[in-house]
Formats: structure tokens, C-alpha cells, sequence
């Protein structure tokens, strides 16, 4: 009889799906919708859904309704948040990050496979794990150039005096002091605002943010400079991603990497398209001089390699697998 009730029990769980609750995954950014970043995410949440069956649910929250990106660091320790991207702020968290914070080191999509597989998985990746974090995925933000309300950018001279938002990265803020301008680190979803406003005259961004955020509203000139590129990382607080299932963790790994095909493809295809819509928007485009660029950037290699441990071997390292 005892038998026959338990049997019953079990059956009538097993029916209404309370037997084995799926496991949910927070996925929290802070980029705008249109940008790549949130379409990536987007793409990795379908994917993975589609991979977990019944043992997991991904829940995805965009345009920083989980909080910007420190919020975010912040939550991924205390696992209230198991997922979040990342970008130019990981060279707050590991020092060596900000090697792709380097102006120009990057020379194409390829230059950037190779980096990945021989630098960062090797060098910074255990940097990056011994502050608490664990990269799942290695994605994209793009290759930045720079948008401002007062005039085109063609050399370095050209930004003496004006107020350029920068994320906060200790780099990027002395990328654009040595290059004469006012860096203002500030959070991406304050900077329409503060553009509108005329609290700062500028900010650089791939064009799939610039777009993705409007920028074209509120900027006149876009000066293509392609200064830096700058990966995304779909990263996790290690204790918090050791404690989800084995199998878990394997589906989120696998649609990190089933993601990156698409994600570079329409990377490519939207430096083309996305240049000629804001330039359509009434933007007025302009190449920079990469050369002048170029040398205003040596003192930036200068101290990284002083500042930052093993920074120069880094350096040389990525500097070699582009030729």
C-alpha cells in the first residue's frame, strides 16, 4: 500500500514538472538592444535554451536592468546574477586585460583568433580567475572610433580640450589624456544623456553601440580612428558557476562557443551597413590619420609595460602573431 501511495506521489510530480525544477541562469548586461553585444546574448540565450531541455532556463535582462556593468561584477560574486559581458572594464578587474586596451595592437578578426587561443586563455584568462571571475565565452564589442559635437578628429591635436567619455578603464583614460583630450569615465547608459546635455562633447564606441544607443541623435561628427579593439566577455563569479550542474555549466560553454560564427559575421557585415546609416543619419565622416595616432601611442606601450607585470612580453607576444 505504502508502496503503491509513494508511486502515486512520485507520478503525480513527475506529471506536473515539480519533480526536478530546471536550473535558472541569470544573464544580466548592460549594453543597449541593436547593439551587437545584446544581439549575441540574445542569439546565446535562444541556443542555449534550446540545448538545456528540461535541466536549465536562461532569463536574459538587457540595458542595464540588472545594473551596469560593476553592479554586474558585483552580483556575479554573490550569484544573484550568474552572467554578465563585460567589455572595457575587465582591465579594472586583471591588470593584464588591458592589453587589448592598447591602441592599433589589433590588427585584424584574425590577429584577434590568434591573441585569444596563445595570450589570453594562457596569460590573462588565470588573472582574471584568480579575482574570482571565470570566462565562458570569448565574444565582441567591436573596433571603436570616435564621435564628438564640436569637429572632425583627424589627429590626435585635434582633441586638445574636449570632454571625451571613456568606460572605465584605467587605459583608455590615459589613451586620451596623452592624446590631449578630457577623458570622463562614466557608465554607457549615462552618455546619451550627458551628450544631449553637453556635459561631455564626445565618446568613442563601435559603431553597433553608437547606433544601437542613437548617438547620431545628439553627435554631428564621427571620425574614424579604430583606435582599439575591444572583445566582450561572457564571464561568471567561479564559485557561483562551480555550484551550477556539470551539465549546465557544459550547455552554457557550448552555446558560448556555437554563438561566435554569427557573432563575427555580422560584426563584418555591420561595419559596412552601420557606417553609410549613420553617415545617411547626417553624421559627417571622416578617416583619422592612423599614423599620427600611432606614434601620440608610444608613451601608452611605455607604461604598460613599466605598470603593468609581464606587460611588454604581452605586448611583444601579440605584436608577433600579426605577422
Amino acid at each position: 500500500m505504502k508502496k503503491k501511495i509513494l508511486s502515486s506521489i512520485l507520478s503525480f510530480f513527475l506529471m506536473t514538472g515539480f519533480a526536478f525544477a530546471k536550473t535558472e541562469v541569470i544573464l544580466g548586461i548592460s549594453a543597449k538592444s541593436g547593439s551587437l553585444q545584446y544581439t549575441t546574448a540574445e542569439d546565446f540565450t535562444k541556443t542555449a535554451n534550446k540545448m538545456c531541455g528540461n535541466k536549465c532556463v536562461v532569463k536574459f535582462f538587457g540595458n542595464s536592468q540588472l545594473g551596469n556593468d560593476k553592479e554586474l561584477m558585483s552580483k556575479l560574486k554573490l550569484g544573484s546574477v550568474h552572467l554578465a559581458l563585460p567589455s572595457s572594464m575587465m582591465s579594472s578587474i586583471a591588470a593584464e586585460a588591458g592589453l587589448f586596451d592598447m591602441p592599433f595592437i589589433v590588427k585584424d578578426r584574425n590577429h584577434v583568433r590568434a591573441i585569444e587561443k596563445n595570450i589570453f586563455w594562457k596569460d590573462i584568462h588565470p588573472k582574471i580567475e584568480a579575482k574570482g571571475y571565470t570566462v565562458i565565452g570569448f565574444w565582441e564589442n567591436g573596433v571603436r572610433h570616435i564621435t564628438n559635437s564640436k569637429r572632425p578628429i583627424n589627429k590626435p591635436s585635434d582633441l586638445k580640450g574636449l570632454k571625451i567619455r571613456t568606460p572605465k578603464s584605467t587605459w583608455r583614460v590615459k589613451m586620451f589624456q596623452s592624446w590631449g583630450s578630457s577623458p570622463t569615465p562614466m557608465s554607457f547608459k549615462e552618455v546619451f544623456t550627458a551628450l544631449q546635455t553637453g556635459v561631455i562633447d564626445g565618446q568613442e564606441n563601435p559603431y553597433t553601440n553608437i547606433n544601437g544607443a542613437k548617438f547620431q541623435e545628439v553627435q554631428k561628427y564621427l571620425s574614424k580612428t579604430g583606435h582599439v579593439y575591444t572583445p566582450a566577455y561572457l564571464t561568471a563569479g567561479k564559485d557561483a558557476f562551480a555550484k551550477l550542474p556539470k551539465d549546465v555549466q557544459q550547455i552554457l560553454k557550448k552555446a558560448a562557443e556555437d554563438v561566435r560564427g554569427r557573432m563575427y559575421k555580422t560584426a563584418e557585415e555591420d561595419e559596412t551597413s552601420l557606417e553609410k546609416k549613420l553617415v545617411a543619419a547626417g553624421m559627417k565622416l571622416n578617416v583619422a590619420d592612423k599614423a599620427a595616432f600611432v606614434k601620440a601611442s608610444k608613451p601608452i606601450y611605455a607604461m604598460f609595460a613599466k605598470e603593468v607585470s609581464g606587460g611588454q612580453k604581452l605586448v611583444d607576444k601579440a605584436l608577433a602573431l600579426a605577422k
